[in-house]
């Protein structure tokens, strides 16, 4: 039954990330391979980066038929809405990466307890599963990854890893609590702002560059232009 609810999240983040993918890519006017990219990488980026860390073949990617033919199709659905559908989209984008973060994440820490990883791995694989498609995106779009952004959003997904790292979610029914846990903590921190503590030096960087920045003399400036402009006889 596990391998069934594995299944289905692995199909519900990949739709969803396709779907992100190939909006952003459209709202970069870029042409249609560029939107099928974008999608593809967004579906399937942090699953690699994941099985990149945890030792997993990459190749598995190309036995994953069923995910690759709904994220090719999703993709090829999105570029023919009407503009009036794809606006109604970007309203629900944040709830719509809230599935696709989640889904990913609980994704993420079944396959490396599958694998028999420590708990440590397993955060990790909630983590990067559920965020790494969305990071390749925004930087290959030019953006800001939203999970560099004080918003709160990796750390659900750090959390989906570590309830199931240990053991605390083992069941069917605890898979899906946790699922949809992730995504009203994901919508509230979005809602409500909640922010992560941060620290900017930004505005200490530019009082220091302010205070040693060399100031003119002025006279010496009007001393010169009247010698130079002074009559030579």
């Amino acid at each position: 039954m596990e391998w069934h609810v594995f299944d289905v999240l692995s199909m519900i983040g990949t739709v969803a990330f396709a779907v992100s993918g190939a909006v952003v890519a459209m709202e970069e006017e870029y042409d249609v391979l560029g939107v099928f990219v974008l999608g593809l990488v967004t579906a399937f980026g942090g699953g690699i980066v994941r099985n990149l860390l945890i030792g997993v073949p990459v190749t598995t990617l190309w036995s994953q038929k069923s995910l690759l033919t709904a994220a090719i199709i999703s993709i090829a659905v999105v570029f023919v809405l009407p503009v009036a559908w794809i606006r109604h989209w970007r309203r629900s984008e944040t709830f719509f990466d809230a599935i696709g973060l989640s889904a990913f994440a609980v994704q993420g820490a079944l396959y490396a307890t599958q694998q028999n990883h420590a708990l440590p791995a397993v955060v990790v694989a909630a983590m990067l599963t559920g965020i790494g498609g969305g990071m390749i995106r925004d930087l290959l779009a030019g953006r800001k990854p939203l999970v560099l952004r004080e918003e709160i959003y990796a750390v659900w997904a750090m959390g989906a890893g570590l309830v199931i790292g240990l053991g605390w979610a083992d069941s069917t029914s605890e898979y899906l609590v946790l699922f949809t846990a992730v995504v009203a903590c994901r919508m509230l921190s979005a809602h409500y702002k909640w922010r992560l503590p941060r620290r900017s030096l930004r505005h200490a960087f530019a009082e220091s560059v302010h205070a040693v920045r060399p100031v003119p003399d002025g006279g010496e400036n009007r001393k010169q232009s009247e010698s130079e402009g002074a009559d030579p006889s």
